[in-house]
């Protein structure tokens, strides 16, 4: 048997004090107070209650290989990025990719493929198939319902997926930016029991009193923990923490344990931070994870402190996964053959000018640190009769590529990105993932757009030269299986350049990814032009 000395940290019962902890076969067979010993702390592991793994830019096995150095033990998954470009084959990849790592992943069934029925994605989901994979062991919820509208008004597609997953015992998750009063009402009434969008306290406080459990999120883009952290003291029971989308920088220099160390730094009480991200999503979604307790799997992270959370060892099934005292460097590459999927080849050439019609027109105001967007009315700069970016407004141009055919680009209008020159583009675009391009000129642009087709896939910067800097992502447009460590310093360049060309927004790419997410308000881009986000219906970009 081995036997593990430490401060066990026994989160529900709210105490601290030394152990002799007993292991054999992945399971705690004993715990044996001992005297007083001064460290380290041996916790529950730290779980992510919500994220796309894609977003990383990583394979969930590469993804894994960094979440696991900050006591990760789990990550609670919904694919619903790959599943839009590649249906329930992208979804089945993610699941067998995972089973390569020693890190839980737990995956839902994607609700929303599209995410909307206005949106034109690379596959559906309908009832039927999402049915079928909820009655699977290895699908643990039905991912984020985003078509709220469709809750609210009785969607018949999706009642059944909602009555798919009461028909498994299976949670659903929610995703209801704003929602409030008597529409908030029927959508809980209908199973939805989290959400993971909330921006005010308020927000909050009436999902929680309606059931629902609240997911403070900080991720690279939405950043909603300095709002919502006075709900880790106020509900310690109803909240969890999680990243959402976070990319492969984020990563590279903490996890959950980062989000944890920020609260209680600023003053949460210890166990409660901690029960948000260990213990309320083992209840919540009925995980197969130990709690530190005799009886339990051998799930455990063992950190020197209580106030940064550095880990020096976690263990997974009482298997030490990952050690702070191993410098063993991750291999390369892993040899796996890339996927096969739908990606436009050609960029029509002038294929980016847009007649003005009037003078002026509805536009994107994105906000740092937010998917929630604004619209704004701007005065066309025009060139001839062709409508050009501001650069000294900061109203540049956007184009959504479609990456599923050969149609023409649409093309708009942005503010807040603050690009003095240059363009970046990607094939990340939540959540139907067309190729996204924010530019100060055309000639930039359509460089940045080029090589991101001619990769089949990634995100890069163009000068005005047309010079590139870009990460291919070959796996479905959305992931590479370089290692995490390689794939942060390549994005850290990218952010880096394109910040000394003007862009002021702490993580760019992300950003521009959500510009085209129709189920998120104000306004959005989408393959047929502008969306309003708050009416659910097209909007009209002239006027």
């Amino acid at each position: 048997m081995e036997t593990v000395v430490g401060v066990l940290v026994d989160v529900l019962g709210r105490t601290k004090y030394g152990v002799r902890m007993g292991i054999e076969g992945g399971i705690i067979r004993s715990i044996e107070r001992v005297g007083d010993v001064s460290g380290p702390y041996i916790l529950p592991g730290f779980i992510d209650s919500h994220v796309h793994v894609e977003s990383s830019m990583l394979i969930p096995s590469r993804f894994a290989n960094m979440a696991l150095r900050h006591g990760t033990i789990a990550a609670i998954v919904d694919p619903h990025e790959v599943a839009n470009v590649a249906g329930a084959g992208g979804i089945e990849f993610m699941v067998q990719n995972a089973k390569l790592s020693e890190m839980a992943f737990f995956f839902g069934v994607p609700s929303c493929v599209p995410a909307s029925p206005l949106e034109k994605s690379g596959a559906v989901l309908d009832s039927g198939m999402v049915g079928d994979l909820l009655a699977r062991d290895d699908y643990f919820f039905l991912a984020e319902m985003m078509n709220f509208p469709g809750v609210v008004y009785n969607d018949k597609e999706v009642l059944a997926k909602l009555a798919a997953a009461k028909k498994y015992k299976k949670p659903v998750d929610g995703h209801a930016p704003g929602l409030t009063g008597e529409q908030l009402r029927t959508y809980v009434g209908a199973g939805v029991s989290t959400d993971h969008e909330c921006s005010t306290l308020e927000e909050a406080k009436e999902k929680i009193a309606l059931g629902m459990k609240i997911l403070i999120r900080e991720g690279s883009a939405a950043k909603n923990f300095e709002t919502l952290s006075p709900l880790i003291d106020m509900f310690p029971d109803k909240v969890m923490l999680c990243t959402d989308d976070c990319h492969p920088d984020y990563l590279q220099k903490g996890h959950i344990n980062k989000i944890v160390s920020r609260a209680v730094m600023g003053g949460s009480d210890v166990y409660n931070a901690l029960r948000a991200a260990t213990i309320n999503p083992i209840l919540h979604y009925n995980l197969p994870l130990g709690q530190l307790r005799v009886g339990d799997y051998a799930d455990f992270v063992i950190v020197k402190d209580l106030e940064e959370f550095e880990p020096l060892k976690t263990v997974i099934r009482g298997k030490e996964v990952w050690s702070a005292y191993d410098k063993t460097e991750e291999s390369t590459k892993e040899q796996l053959q890339e996927p096969t999927y739908t990606f436009r080849k050609t960029l029509p050439s002038g294929c980016l000018k847009l007649i003005a019609q009037t003078s002026r027109m509805n536009a994107i105001q994105a906000i740092d640190g937010e998917l929630l967007t604004k619209r704004i009315v701007i005065d066309n700069l025009v060139e001839g009769s062709e409508v050009i970016s501001n650069i000294e407004e900061d109203i540049l141009k956007i184009v959504l590529l479609d990456r599923y055919s050969e149609d023409m680009p649409i093309v708009a209008f942005i503010k807040g990105f603050g690009l003095k020159s240059g363009a970046i583009a990607g094939s990340i675009a939540h959540d139907s993932h067309h190729i996204l391009a924010v530019g100060t000129n055309d000639f930039a642009i359509e460089s940045s757009l080029q090589w991101v087709i001619e990769s089949k896939g990634g995100i890069c910067f163009s000068s005005n030269q047309g010079d590139v800097l870009g990460i291919k992502l070959p796996f479905f447009g959305l992931m590479s299986n370089e290692t995490g460590q390689s794939i942060s310093a390549k994005y850290e360049n990218i952010n880096k350049l394109v910040k000394e060309n003007g862009c002021q927004l702490h993580s760019p790419f992300m950003t521009m990814a959500f510009m085209a997410l129709t189920v998120i308000p104000e306004v959005k881009i989408y393959h047929k032009g502008l969306f309003n986000g708050q009416e659910f219906k097209h909007l009209n970009q002239f006027f």
